[in-house]
């Protein structure tokens, strides 16, 4: 055992059964703990259960109570009525006012996160009802509203500057102590105006290395271990002490492409790249999920925004040499291509705290060069990759897009394809790449309530995004986990809102 990783918890001793109900309980995840603010770490918050939003989601991903017990949108789609659940109280024994929520919402507003796609006018507190106004109607106000970056808090803890300094909120399990960039612990809150969890302490590590997670989960100083490499996952299936689970995501392995780039600006060049990936290789080979292989950005579970396309169709290598053709693109002696004495030779950044990542490079890498494209694969950290969309310095970037992170992707997708042409793409989006279709179908989809036109406009972006490939889909990711055997009621949430820790008991 190493016990400087797990201080407080026990590995592998055997409890007795009277205190079994007092065992602490050790996550481990990749990510780290940024600072106590929604806006940079809100995730880890609402993952741990420590804070919660107004709007949560049901079974099937769609916007369902939360702390908001109901709400309603006004006929002109302008103003919308969130009230509050009553009997809830702060972990600082404030109650949950409309007041309390409203500041919480107007700090969020303030930053960057989601709610910067939705057209806010005010946010207010009239009795116990949190009211926000709008400037134009904007359909999926309810699901932005399950963003962890709009977590409700304490009235205490913010600063003067609306800087969260306290992470106080209204979960199943209050913070113990926190240190950031690392370690969390979080404690039973027994005014939970909800069921009481069975588990009384947790704690949270984030350790980005794929190899020492897996490490801790099989000699014990874990017990909840998320985001497995392949190779680790089988050889902890093999252990009787931990049961393995993996669920499907809506999330995608995705390279993005700078579409200003002179070698990829033209969308034939794009699809190209395209042609020549091998998807139901990487996800068999590699992943260990023939079923991931992804030749479109949206996984089934987005409904209307799935087109139904076959993964083993989409790979043309021949194709994809006479589009390369057709841009004047020539072999040279070594096989490789040159265009007016340039090789075409590109560099990829990606990052390993999903170890499955540079895996997926190596295998790009090997399958661009033969149709003669050199590439060159830097693994480093992961805001590489914002940082050079926004310095234009970056060439393709892979990464791991969640088009989940709120019960509508349309969220997501007005940051990565968004109707304003000065900030149209974000950090993880489209990069140099503008399509006014696909900016006016978007600005639709905001005010749109019929289903029906929502699902036909749905359709009309997926497959313009399929044709111009300014994000181009590998695999849709699987979410895996490395569980102790001893628990009981463990299961992933695909929407990755949360642990589920409060469901959590330690088996008998």
């Amino acid at each position: 055992m190493t016990p400087c990783l797990r201080p407080l918890l026990f590995g592998l001793v055997l409890l007795p059964l009277a205190a079994q109900a007092d065992r602490p309980l050790a996550v481990v995840a990749p990510w780290e703990i940024t600072g106590l603010d929604p806006s940079t770490s809100g995730y880890v918050f609402a993952r741990m259960r420590v804070a919660e939003t107004l709007i949560d989601t049901d079974a099937a991903g769609q916007p369902a109570p939360g702390l908001a017990s109901g709400w309603q949108v006004s006929d002109d789609g302008l103003t919308w009525r969130f009230t509050l659940r009553e009997g809830v109280t702060f972990h600082d024994d404030s109650p949950l006012t409309a007041q309390a929520a409203a500041l919480s919402l107007e700090h969020a507003l303030a930053k960057p996160g989601i709610l910067d796609s939705a057209p806010i006018v005010a946010i207010e507190a009239e009795d116990a009802d949190v009211v926000v106004h709008l400037d134009s109607p904007f359909a999926p106000l309810p699901a932005l509203l399950a963003h962890s970056t709009t977590l409700i808090l304490a009235v205490d803890a913010f600063d003067d500057e609306g800087r969260a300094t306290q992470m106080i909120g209204t979960g199943p399990y209050r913070v113990a102590s926190v240190a950031p960039p690392q370690r969390l612990t979080v404690e039973r809150f027994d005014g939970y105006w909800g069921e009481t969890p069975a588990i009384g302490s947790a704690s949270y590590l984030a350790v980005g290395r794929g190899e020492t997670r897996a490490l801790m989960a099989e000699s014990g100083d874990a017990d909840v271990v998320f985001t497995l490499d392949p190779a680790s996952r089988a050889r902890l299936a093999r252990h009787d002490r931990l049961a393995l689970h993996a669920e499907p995501l809506p999330r995608t392995i995705v390279f993005k492409l700078n579409a200003e780039h002179p070698f990829l600006e033209d969308e034939r060049a794009r699809q190209a790249l395209s042609l020549a990936v091998d998807r139901v290789g990487i996800a068999a080979g590699l992943l260990r999920h023939p079923e991931a292989a992804a030749a479109e950005l949206f996984p089934a579970s987005l409904g209307p925004w799935h087109l139904g396309l076959a993964a083993e169709e989409a790979q043309d290598v021949e194709r994809a040499r006479e589009l390369l053709t057709e841009l004047g693109w020539e072999t040279n002696g070594r096989g490789m291509l040159e265009r007016d004495g340039q090789p075409f030779q590109l560099t990829l950044r990606t990052f390993s705290d999903r170890p499955e990542l540079p895996l997926v490079a190596t295998a790009l890498q090997d399958q661009w060069r033969e149709i003669g494209v050199a590439l060159e694969v830097a693994v480093g950290n992961a805001s590489e990759i914002p940082s050079g969309h926004r310095d234009g310095s970056l060439e393709l970037g892979l990464m791991a897009r969640n088009y989940g992170l709120v019960p509508d992707p349309l969220g997501t997708l007005l940051d990565d394809f968004g109707t304003d042409p000065e900030t149209m793409g974000g950090d993880w989006g489209a990069m140099g790449w503008r399509d006014a279709d696909v900016a006016a179908w978007l600005d639709t989809l905001r005010q749109e309530a019929d289903m029906d036109a929502r699902a036909e406009l749905a359709g009309q972006v997926a497959r313009r995004l399929n044709k111009a490939m300014p994000v181009v889909p590998v695999a849709w990711y699987q979410q895996t986990a490395a569980v102790n055997a001893e628990l009981e009621g463990f299961s992933i949430d695909p929407l990755e809102r949360s642990y589920r820790i409060d469901e959590l008991r330690w088996g008998e």
